[in-house]
């Protein structure tokens, strides 16, 4: 990338000595002789290095290194003079002035100073490129949705995020999201700034996994041949993010809590102990009411995370949300696949919304990344939208025909008692989505919950 320099010196032999120099370095070089030309060559451009003499014809260097501030930050701007003094020099820097060098300078420090401020803006603007980025990867708006449970989900999120709260758990089904949210909560925190780290509990072994977190010593077990910072250390002051965390081992469960309760751990194979200030954002997919019940999950451990929790509600609870997100992955494949599809028949949304997605919003993505690829015109219709088998909103007839009477007949009351207590299970204990799954009013569920005992 072209290097574009403004020399604002009212003397003409040093404008012409730098510019010979930055030229043999391929820079692009401007000049000005006085405060106004230098405000003119600002406005018509944005210069990476700036080189002000302190005392123009018409004004001081001070007063457009003012002016160079407001209008672009990001500039270098290197003070020169023949008459510097200390207070000068303490107020250009105070002013953002990279360097205060006075004359008779030498050209080879002059070139030294010029090539750290350089790197110095570099990272600087890589930086910001990056908070740009992933201030679009995860800011508030990636989380699309105007049914009113998603916009009240949305101010428990902003709520969260702004929370000074160390432990955060998100529940929900497979596909509503999960990882975007804890995203989405760790950019827009006071943590944002440092490490974001995530691990799926599922992926890897308990041994490893018990490594990626805590880190080992050196010897500790046959293939620990170096020292091993874990994920809690690494992202000290930052997040850690737990996915599947429903499917911990049993013995790293413990581990966790004594963690999250005393907010140290050992390496393993370590002797001293380690203190660390992260956020934990743990997600899971399962029925940890159930899997607790079972000895699968520790109670104290839900009680431990459940600090704040988040409940991501499924796409099928969320109406015409579906259709929304339907519109958002359309525009959004026909961009990135170069393709002329800009509307969607009606008939599609009826069909979007009589479908269940068990895979939730990941599913739909799925769905309409492949129909917008296979879709031969510039309108979306029925037969582009294939959808998996199972999913259908209501069960159908032929699923209903295995399910025969005993010939010695059964106990009706019991398998009522039976499946009211799967669809609360399915529904992780609520009672509006658990009604929903036997197809029963609200007040009919309640009744017959009542009836068994089950309030």
């Amino acid at each position: 990338m072209m290097i574009r320099v403004l020399i604002v010196e009212d003397e003409s032999l040093i404008r012409w000595s730098l510019r010979q120099k930055f030229e043999e370095r391929q820079y692009h070089v401007t000049e000005a002789e006085t405060g106004a030309e230098a405000r003119d060559r600002l406005a018509e451009a944005s210069f990476d290095l700036i080189l002000l003499d302190h005392r123009l014809p018409d004004e001081t260097g001070l007063d457009i290194l003012r002016h160079v501030r407001a209008s672009d930050p990001d500039a270098v701007v290197i003070m020169i003079t023949a008459y510097g003094n200390v207070e000068d020099a303490v107020e250009a820097i105070k002013l953002g002035a990279y360097d205060y060098l006075a004359k008779p300078f030498q050209m080879e420090q002059l070139l030294l100073t010029v090539d750290q401020a350089l790197e110095t803006t570099k990272l600087r603007r890589e930086v910001r490129r990056l908070r740009r980025r992933l201030d679009r990867e995860y800011g508030f708006d990636r989380i699309l949705g105007e049914h009113p449970g998603m916009l009240a989900l949305f101010d428990l999120i902003r709520g969260v995020s702004a929370s000074a709260s160390s432990t955060v758990f998100l529940r929900g089904e497979t596909g509503t999201g999960k990882d975007l949210v804890a995203g989405v909560i760790h950019h827009n925190s006071e943590r944002a700034t440092r490490p974001f780290m995530t691990i799926t509990c599922t992926a890897i072994s308990e041994t490893l996994l018990e490594s990626e977190l805590f880190g080992h010593e050196k010897g500790s077990f046959t293939d620990a041949r170096l020292q091993k910072k874990g994920l809690f250390e690494l992202a000290s002051g930052g997040t850690v993010f737990l996915d599947e965390v429903g499917d911990m081992p049993p013995s790293l469960q413990a581990k966790l809590l004594h963690f999250l309760e005393n907010r140290w751990f050992r390496r393993v194979g370590g002797t001293h102990e380690i203190r660390v200030d992260v956020r934990v954002i743990a997600a899971t997919n399962r029925n940890i009411e159930k899997a607790i019940v079972l000895g699968k999950f520790r109670q104290d451990l839900m009680y431990r995370l459940n600090v704040l929790p988040i409940y991501l509600p499924p796409l099928r609870e969320r109406g015409d949300d579906v259709c929304l997100l339907a519109d958002h992955f359309a525009a959004q494949y026909a961009r990135e696949f170069k393709k002329p599809v800009c509307r969607i028949d009606k008939a599609v949304y009826d069909k979007l919304r009589q479908y269940a997605w068990p895979g939730n919003v990941r599913e739909l993505r799925n769905v309409m990344e492949r129909a917008v690829l296979l879709c031969k015109g510039d309108e979306l219709t029925p037969a582009d939208i294939v959808l998996g088998k199972g999913g259908s909103a209501a069960m159908e007839e032929d699923d209903l025909a295995g399910l025969n009477l005993p010939i010695v007949g059964l106990d009706f009351q019991r398998l009522e008692h039976k499946l009211l207590r799967q669809a609360l299970a399915l529904a992780d204990g609520n009672q509006t989505r658990a009604a929903k799954l036997l197809h029963l009013s609200r007040d009919a569920f309640r009744y017959r919950l009542d009836k068994h005992g089950l309030l």
